[in-house]
């Protein structure tokens, strides 16, 4: 098949990565690089001559031969830069988060299904190899009902002028949540408890508790501050549990055989005086996982979802679940950490089309 013409908007943290995958991809053209600073827009991309290096989007979106943009910018001009190029006839993929409220990530995602175009959200991690087999395992039943998932994201990190740490760290997590639970992160409520012991105006550091269906429970602690570098979750389940340690490339994904079960003695579910507790132990393995770079499999994703005229994995509408989860994170910090509901998961009917 020909190549899909694609411009990059944003060559600063992380738009020289998918300048990268872009480039190698036999998906692709990378025609554009476009950024404000065209030092670094020329820096980017190098010594490639067939790649126009521009500080005009309106240029860029001008060109009929280019079929899609990827938005690789702050989060608060997501929305903007998203609907001008879906009103150009463009297709969209945009870094995470989707939009900076979930206003204008509605409006966003109506925009692209009115004009039957793409919108896909770079979630990163659900296109790595040790993510997809998490969900593999979770949808064959491997590991039983889910009983809870605590996740750490915590590195000396940059900190961010126009976002919290939840903004800028949780939405990894969440959106892996979403990618592997069965029906997506459907939260109805969300605690967040967060603290900015450097006085930087936003929380550095921060804990989200997030109560999931039947019982169970999600937490995820995100620091800018931690000296050492954290990526691991752990998913406890009724028949087994598993860590994932990104951190591990000889063992990323472990399972282990072991748990809690509560036998009752009565019939009465009620009765728990006469419950029997027993502790399982058995055994422990890793499942063999394939080597392939998440940001090549995500923009061959996005390119799939064109050609195939259907939404992408990881589309608009699971970008606006985390969204939802953000925001009550932001109102549960304003409320001192109280419980904060979470909106409901449609699209809120007020929300137009932006044509």
């Amino acid at each position: 098949m020909d190549r899909l013409g694609i411009a990059v908007i944003g060559a600063g943290y992380w738009g020289p990565n998918l300048v990268r995958n872009l480039r190698s991809s036999d998906d692709w053209r990378l025609a554009y690089v476009c950024d404000l600073d065209l030092d670094r827009a020329r820096r980017v991309v190098g010594g490639f001559g067939d790649v126009d290096v521009t500080d005009s989007v309106d240029e860029l979106l001008a060109d009929p031969t280019l079929d899609a943009v990827a938005i690789a910018t702050p989060a608060g001009t997501h929305h903007g830069l998203a609907l001008a190029a879906l009103r150009a006839g463009k297709h969209v993929l945009v870094e995470k988060p989707l939009a900076d409220s979930t206003d204008h990530g509605g409006a966003m995602i109506r925009s692209a299904e009115a004009a039957g175009l793409v919108l896909m959200a770079d979630h990163t991690y659900c296109y790595t190899p040790a993510v997809q087999k998490i969900r593999e395992l979770v949808e064959e039943g491997a590991l039983g009902d889910l009983l809870f998932i605590d996740s750490v994201r915590i590195n000396l990190g940059l900190i961010q002028s126009d976002v919290d740490v939840f903004w800028d760290l949780a939405p990894h997590d969440l959106s892996i949540m979403d990618f592997i639970l069965p029906g997506g992160l459907t939260a109805e409520a969300v605690a967040a408890q967060g603290s900015d012991p450097l006085g930087a105006g936003r929380s550095c550091l921060g804990y989200l508790s997030i109560p999931l269906a039947r019982g169970a429970m999600a937490h995820v602690h995100v620091n800018w501050l931690s000296p050492t570098k954290i990526r691991r979750m752990v998913i406890g389940g009724s028949r087994r549990t598993l860590v994932w340690d990104d951190l591990n490339p000889q063992q990323r994904v472990s399972v282990y055989d072991r748990g809690v079960d509560l036998a009752a003695a009565s019939d009465d579910p009620s009765d728990r005086t006469a419950a029997t507790i027993s502790y399982r132990l058995g055994d422990t393995w890793s499942p063999a996982l394939p080597e392939h770079e998440p940001l090549a499999a995500m923009v061959a994703e996005f390119a799939s979802s064109i050609r195939a005229g259907r939404p992408a994995r990881t589309d608009g509408r699971a970008a606006l679940r985390v969204l939802r989860v953000l925001e009550a994170a932001t109102r549960s910090l304003a409320a001192a950490g109280s419980l904060a509901p979470v909106e409901r998961d449609e699209l809120p009917s007020e929300l137009e089309v932006v044509r």
